[in-house]
């Protein structure tokens, strides 16, 4: 199990570093994270660990552990949502200060409608409310509050699992093509649009990451497959990069209904986009044993930074923004990106070090005999 979580950590430690990378729109390194080559990007290996990790708490995925108790699952995974809720209202609060000193230092008050916050600073009174219940949210600070519902719903995902795991994924795929079909936006106030992330579509990613972690079941099947996998997701990956990279999209007016089922999509995760996304996790999901025993290093580097996602995120998601203010002030080229990068990764290295230093000295002191009086 160590090194399953170990590489559930580095991987997600690598989605948070081009996550602040992807953010700052123009970035010149932007062009050699994966998301120029695939339907997919990092949002979607996140949410698939999210629901990976869940296993991890909701108990062993081998079937002879005993499970913890419903009540602890309902009350650790209700914390959690919590916490999450708490650390998407701070940064955004953060983010909406940051653009507002911006603004006014700059004298420019166009920054004032930077990533949908307008509202905020021309109807505050109902913005506030909706920042405050998570339907309104500022651009590239909106996968928090998808997090955030998943998280809540991950208690009633545990019951199903526990009680009926066959269905876990049956219900799930259904409400997913459902939200597709209808189509079932979730939307926002007091702007009327709809989430970035429909946590509807979303939640089928957070569940395949959920039951693919699982020793029998649909994981046990990808396990017992996993090279056939690997080859049929061969072309499938290959085609996808093709079309992306020579932006040989297909007309959607041309798409027949529904259209979801047939284009690819952010919001709704839709079947190009999600199957594309499992063809390249088969592929990389050999990897990591290579990875580790030829950068150590960099495999310890990447799980600190995943160990520790919450921080990183949210420090992350700021940082993004500085970047972006900085490349608009001095009109960003590849030094001031190279500069933007840099810092960024450095603080983000340390804000996940500090955490684990500080658990190591709070060790170091629990071992120590205690004086005799």
């Amino acid at each position: 199990m160590q090194r399953e979580a170990n590489a559930i950590d580095f991987w997600r430690g690598i989605a948070l570093i081009t996550i602040f990378i992807n953010h700052v729109p123009g970035m010149y390194y932007a062009r050699f994270t994966h998301a120029n080559y695939s339907f997919s990007d990092s949002a979607d290996l996140f949410v698939f660990l999210a629901g990976w990790s869940l296993r991890y708490i909701v108990g062993s995925p081998h079937p002879t552990r005993p499970p913890r108790p419903t009540w602890y699952l309902v009350l650790r995974l209700g914390g959690r949502a919590v916490e999450l809720y708490a650390a998407q209202i701070l940064i955004t609060m953060i983010a909406i200060a940051m653009l507002a000193a911006t603004a006014t230092v700059l004298d420019n008050p166009l920054l004032l409608e930077w990533h949908n916050a307008a509202a905020v600073f021309y109807d505050p009174i109902l913005t506030h409310i909706g920042l405050a219940s998570l339907t309104h949210h500022l651009g590239y600070f909106d996968i928090l509050p998808l997090y955030v519902v998943l998280m809540a719903m991950a208690p009633v995902f545990a019951i199903i699992d526990r009680y009926a795991p066959h269905w876990l994924l049956p219900i799930s795929i259904a409400v997913y093509l459902a939200t597709l079909i209808v189509p079932l936006p979730v939307p926002t106030w007091p702007v009327e649009g709809q989430w970035f992330f429909n946590p509807l579509a979303w939640q089928l990613v957070f569940v395949l990451g959920f039951v693919l972690a699982r020793e029998d079941g649909v994981g046990g099947f990808v396990r017992r497959h996993i090279v056939p996998l690997r080859w049929l997701s061969v072309p499938i990956v290959a085609v996808s990069a093709y079309i992306v990279w020579n932006r040989m999209w297909p007309d959607p007016t041309l798409a027949p209904h529904p259209r979801l089922l047939f284009i690819a999509d952010k919001t709704y995760v839709t079947p190009m986009r999600l199957i594309q996304f499992l063809a390249l996790m088969a592929l990389f999901s050999g990897t990591y044993p290579y990875i580790e025993r030829w950068a150590l290093r960099f495999v310890e580097y990447g799980s600190m930074l995943g160990r520790n996602a919450l921080i990183v995120f949210c420090v992350g998601s700021v940082l993004s923004l500085a970047g972006q203010i900085t490349r608009f002030v001095y009109r960003g080229d590849i030094v001031v990106d190279t500069i933007v990068v840099v810092l960024g990764i450095v603080i983000m290295s340390i804000c996940a070090w500090l955490p684990e230093w500080r658990e190591q000295v709070r060790s170091k002191g629990s071992a120590q005999p205690s004086p005799v009086s």
